[in-house]
């Protein structure tokens, strides 16, 4: 079948029989294959597994970790190695792998299951799809970007995103598609509002002196949570529990029919109250809120019970166990919901502007998409001059002219009557909430106070400035970025040398920096294809640990091993050192070379080492001003790596950029657009909502201590004078509703709405009905 398809006109490569070999990178195979074995182990913690493996590509956010968390569970082995079939053992069936490893040369071993980590391939009709929309493919069959626009298309109005841009990985193609809708949003603008239709709820039906009525309605989850808690028991149990008019099952939840499920037995069997039993609030609760105001009850009447990451889970090989454990949680929340109150929201007004924080090419880019759109852009530099990193970037790897567009963005972003830059720009206050943000900045003696309704921070990143490797001490000693700069000002003496060693991984991948900088595999390969092209003669040899040319970029690694670069890998335990010859002139490099099972020396003219990237300096201070988090090793940290990598936890505040982790400059460019549609979403609206769950003060119990302010992170809770005297008040637009006021203060005067002392309470004595039986004054306590 599949060799009729090759033969069809309408195949794969339109009849024309041809064997398919992928040149590119998948990207996203080597992190799958290590997810699967954890996943594996964590099922069967007996099981032996063998990664076979070439480069290891462990590029992205948290994948180093991640990866050395798959490497250290007990009975695994990542094995450096092609492998072929060697056959099947006739009795077992089971199969024999034949592969070398540099200690013990060829070897064959059984497996009783091989899995094939396979990459991936433009979709089956990419080629009839681009044919009827007009667009262009590169070689390998995904869409061809054209000029510095990776989400655009050789035709006007018509963009792309995720794995059609190329192999790639969740938060790429969440991000790239928020940028693709804010291109279109740029070319549409005029029709925004012109065919909205706003949102009719029903009546809100008042029921809050009734007697609770409550639905529970427990997921299967797929298989997440049925193949550990059994679920027909779980939903027998709840039909046990007090105010339990209701009890079902349902496959997913989540889904558009299980959602109005909800909502249609919600009238029918006249509920006041639901609990679901499924995955964690922090991702679906606003879907399951929406399901109760659709049936026109108070959406704080909804309950969540999570029996899946707080169950089955965690207790994987505990199947009973986990059941009982799944209905403790649900007796609990249904207890809770019996004493759930409706609480009201607020609508606030939005204001129109945006800030976005750094000057660099995604925050740029951000800027003019924003302003494209019609809204005023306040764009601070910390600096005199707009660029950031990229102006010591010349090329990129696929040959785009980076100070040329470096150029044509910084003029556009001046000639735009919206964007207002700020050089030389230092914040010194950040005040207000999503919507209506007032931030105090000072700038070439100035202090300019700027109103706006939502925050972008794009403050880059940094080149690490090695201490190891003779750097500083040698001239002949340089990083990849200032190789770069001296080949762009045509520098004879790295044109003209004989020899040249480039060393990967300066500065990370190590105990301080337990990450991957992403860039630097390429940034390498470019420098050294660029150097051959200079000197057809000169040698060069890139030491490293795991090429990470990820994507298309790896048939730039293909080229210039066939263009005789020299790849020589090194272990982490015994690294290359850079020692200075007699005479002041070369440099000698010695490495370990696994293949030769001996040490060579290599005697350079110039040395060019890999400097990691680094978190920009004031990052931290900017994370305390906006009070958002940082990451273990200091890079932004975003409300949902996978879901919201372009948002922070805390609302109206937006990420693009290296700020966020390295990227390539593409990637920026991409980033900068997503962040852009995520802004232009908020400011499109007139207003936002404002929660309800949140702090109130008891005036008649504050006895003004003040430890509820010092406390608050948001700066919520403020002193007011009162006919009694000076109070405690919370701003219910600021506060956040974590509870630390609730907490601290020892009269009891703050409530937090929706997590009152009743309603806690009654969740402990329903975790533990036997103790409060037994011990009702100390359950009480």
């Amino acid at each position: 079948m599949d060799f009729e398809r090759l033969l069809s006109s309408t195949g794969p490569y339109e009849g024309e029989v041809l064997r398919n070999e992928n040149s590119y990178c998948s990207g996203v195979c080597c992190t799958y294959t290590q997810k699967q074995v954890i996943l594996t182990k964590d099922h069967y913690p007996e099981v032996e597994c063998t990664v076979f493996h070439n480069d290891i590509r462990a590029f992205g956010k948290d994948f180093e970790r991640y990866y050395q968390r798959a490497a250290q569970l007990p009975g695994t082995r990542f094995i450096r190695s092609y492998v072929t079939i060697a056959g099947e053992v006739p009795d077992s069936r089971n199969v024999v792998l034949k592969y070398a490893t540099f200690d013990d040369g060829v070897k064959e071993e059984e497996f009783d299951l091989v899995v094939l980590s396979v990459g991936l391939n433009p979709p089956a009709a990419a080629r009839e799809l681009a044919a009827r929309f007009g667009i262009e493919l590169n070689e390998h069959g995904f869409s061809a970007a054209p000029g510095d626009n990776p989400l655009a298309t050789c035709r006007p109005g018509v963009f792309v995103s995720g794995a059609f841009l190329g192999p790639t990985d969740i938060p790429e193609s969440v991000f790239s598609a928020s940028g693709a809708g804010a291109q279109c949003g740029a070319l549409l603008d005029h029709r925004r509002g012109k065919l909205a239709r706003e949102r009719v709820y029903p009546p809100e039906i008042d029921v809050a002196g009734d007697e609770p009525r409550i639905g529970v309605f427990v997921c299967h989850c797929g298989a997440n949570i049925s193949s550990v808690v059994n679920v027909p028991e779980t939903v027998a149990y709840a039909l046990t529990l007090p105010h339990v008019v209701y009890a079902q099952e349902q496959l997913f939840s989540c889904a558009t029919n299980s959602a109005q499920e909800i909502t249609e037995l919600a009238r029918e069997k006249g509920l006041n109250r639901v609990v679901i039993a499924a995955c964690s609030p922090r991702t679906l609760e606003p879907l399951f809120r929406d399901t109760l105001r659709e049936a026109g009850l108070n959406q704080y009447y909804c309950e969540m019970a999570n029996i899946r990451e707080h169950c089955s889970w965690v207790h994987s090989k505990q199947k009973e166990e986990a059941t009982r454990k799944a209905q403790d949680l649900i007796r609990m929340s249904v207890a809770r919901a019996a004493h759930l109150e409706p609480l009201p929201e607020f609508d606030l007004q939005v204001n129109k502007a945006a800030l976005v924080v750094g000057g660099g090419i995604a925050g740029m880019t951000c800027a003019l998409s924003i302003a494209s759109q019609g809204h005023d852009v306040y764009l601070l530099e910390r600096e005199k001059e707009l660029g950031g990193v990229a102006r010591r970037l010349h090329t990129t790897l696929e040959g785009m002219d980076v100070q040329d567009y470096l150029r044509q963005l910084i003029s556009a972003v001046y000639r735009h009557p919206l964007v207002h830059v700020v050089h030389e720009a230092r914040i010194l206050e950040v005040d207000g909430y999503v919507g209506n943000f007032v931030t105090t900045v000072e700038s070439e003696g100035r202090r300019l106070r700027i109103e706006h309704g939502a925050a972008v921070v794009a403050t880059g990143a940094e080149e690490y400035r090695p201490e190891e490797y003779r750097y500083g001490e040698h001239d002949r000693v340089v990083t990849h970025l200032e190789l770069e700069e001296r080949l762009a000002a045509g520098d004879e003496l790295v044109t003209g040398a004989e020899t040249l060693v480039m060393i990967q991984c300066v500065g990370c991948r190590n105990e301080d920096r337990n990450y991957c900088s992403r860039v630097c595999c390429s940034h390498a390969v470019k420098n050294a294809l660029r150097l051959r092209e200079a000197n057809p003669e000169m040698s060069i040899y890139i030491l490293f640990r795991d090429m990470r040319t990820y994507g298309l970029k790896e048939d730039f690694y293909r080229e210039a091993a066939e263009k005789d670069i020299v790849f020589i890998r090194y272990e982490p335990e015994n690294k290359p050192v850079v020692t200075a010859l007699e005479g002041g002139g070369q440099l000698r490099v010695t490495v370990p070379d696994p293949v030769l099972g001996q040490r060579l020396e290599l005697d350079a003219d110039f040395v060019s080492l890999a400097a990691a990237v680094v978190p920009a300096a004031g990052t931290e201070e900017i994370a305390g001003l906006f009070k958002v988090g940082l990451n273990p090793d200091g890079f932004f940290k975003e409300a949902h790596v996978k879901l919201r990598p372009v948002e922070f936890a805390a609302d109206g505040v937006y990420l693009c950029g290296a700020a966020q982790y390295p990227k390539h400059l593409q990637e920026t460019i991409s980033h900068a657009y997503g962040a852009a549609g995520r802004v232009l979403t908020l400011l499109s609206h007139e207003t936002v909502t404002a929660s309800g769950a949140v702090c109130e003060v008891d005036e008649e119990s504050c006895i003004s201590c003040g430890a509820c302010i010092t406390a608050c992170s948001y700066d919520a809770i403020q002193f007011v004078m009162t006919p009694k005297g000076r109070k405690a008040r919370v701003n219910p637009v600021l506060c956040k509703g974590d509870g630390l006021c609730n907490a601290k203060c020892p009269t009891k005067a703050i409530e937090l709405k929706h997590f009152t002392n009743e309603e806690l309470l009654s969740q402990i004595e329903a975790a533990v009905p036997a103790a409060v039986e037994a011990e009702p004054a100390a359950a009480a306590v």
